[in-house]
C-alpha cells in the first residue's frame, strides 16, 4: 500500500498541535502508532531506520 507524504506530514502536524496544546490522552497512542506505520511506508524509511540504528548504537556504548 502507498501511502503519500502528505498523509504522513498531515498526522506529524496533528501529533506537534497535540503536542504543543498539552492535549494528549488516548489518542497520542493512536496518532503515533498511525504516524509511526505511515512513516515507514514512504521514502523517508532508510533514513529514519538509519538514524534510530545510530541512537541504537550510541546508547549501547554507554557505560554507567
Amino acid at each position: 500500500m502507498l501511502v503519500s507524504m502528505s498523509a504522513v506530514l498531515l498526522l506529524g502536524l496533528l501529533i506537534w498541535f497535540l503536542l504543543r496544546i498539552r492535549y494528549l490522552r488516548w489518542a497520542e497512542f493512536l496518532l503515533c502508532t498511525v504516524f509511526g506505520f505511515l512513516l515507514a511506508k514512504t521514502a523517508a524509511e532508510p533514513l529514519v531506520q538509519s538514524a534510530l540504528d545510530g541512537v541504537g548504537g550510541f546508547l549501547g556504548q554507554l557505560r554507567f
